[in-house]
Formats: structure tokens, sequence, C-alpha cells
């Protein structure tokens, strides 16, 4: 039998999730748009909550096409708010799409989000050598720093710990504990 971090329990999705994508260097930029969207939909609520409704947010949010959202309108935003197949917040439904917007402008400015991004980390995964959950942080000076450059340009629910869970899903830190059979696989994509 494998070992894996604790943290998905039994639930077969979120271990699917974890075994195939947590931790995974992500550099597309469509990919990276949800993940920032959906990190940002999880603020108190539990990643459990968001990854069961992901479908649903990708049908809903023309499967995270920048460019589409970035052009929704009030109606669009009644729409969203009336399905429950997503977690119906304003605030978070209006950030998905102020994000989108900003997000297309850091696009157009480094000709990629990935290039951007992917900076706060010295375009390389930091390889952590966790042995228990208990010693992951929730936040980083580098999630800090990502924060603040996200915010200045106007990116909402982008918050320390936000943006280090975001480093965690996207690969930009391995935080698969050293027992679990994933930390080496990811490891080794970094080199």
């Amino acid at each position: 039998m494998k070992q894996r971090c604790e943290w998905p329990g039994d639930d077969p999705l979120y271990q699917q999730y974890h075994d195939t994508e947590w931790g995974l260097p992500e550099h597309d930029d469509r990919r990276l748009f949800e993940m920032l969207i959906l990190e940002g939909a999880q603020a108190g609520l539990s990643w459990i909550t968001v990854l069961r409704k992901r479908e649903n947010y990708r049908r809903l949010f023309d499967n995270f096409e920048p460019e589409l959202v970035a052009c929704y309108d009030e109606a669009r935003v009644g729409e969203l708010l009336s399905d429950p197949g997503i977690i119906r917040n304003r605030l978070k439904v209006n950030a998905a799409i102020q994000n989108a917007r900003v997000f297309l402008e850091v696009q157009k400015e480094f000709g990629s989000f990935d290039r951007f991004i992917w900076q706060f980390v010295g375009a390389q995964p930091v390889q952590n050598q966790f042995r228990t959950l208990q010693e992951l942080p929730a936040e980083t000076a580098e999630s800090g720093a990502m924060s603040k450059e996200l915010k200045r340009r106007g990116f909402k629910f982008v918050g320390p710990t936000i943006c280090y869970a975001f480093m965690q899903a996207t690969g930009m830190v391995n935080d698969h504990v050293v027992t679990c059979f994933r930390h080496q696989e990811i490891a080794g994509l970094a080199n």
C-alpha cells in the first residue's frame, strides 16, 4: 500500500487529487488561473468543499478561460450566484472576474502568467523536507511577497495563506511529506 500525506484521509476524490495533481509543477496559464480562482474560493472553507464543486466551477466559469471570465457582466454574476453548484459568495464571484481582467494584463506584460508567477520561487520548485503535516507553514516569505504584488496589481482573495496554498497546489513548493510516495516523484520533476 502506498504511503501518502495524511490530509487526503480515506476520501477517494481527495486521494486522487493528492496522487495525481497536488504539488505537480504547473506551467499552463489556464490551469494556473483555475487554481488561483479555486484557492480564492476556498477562503474560510476546506479544500475538499471546493474540490467537490470543481467540475461545476469549470462548467459555469467557461473552463476558466480568463478571456471569457473577464467579460462577465452583472447578469452573469446573478446566474452564477443562483447556481448551488459553486460557492455562492458575491465577493468571491466578483473577485474571479476582477482577477481574470488583471490576469490578462499580467499575461500581456510578461508574455505569460507562468513567467510572472514562478519568479517568486526563482523559476524552480522549492523542495521542502517536512516529515509531518504539522511542520507545513501556512505562509512563507515568498507567499507574502506574491500576495503583496498580486494585491498591488489589483487581484482579490490573494492573501499570503491563499498564495501559499496556490504554491503548494501548483508545485511551486513540494510540500509532500518525505515519507509520501509523491515526494520523490515530484522532486524528480524539478530537475
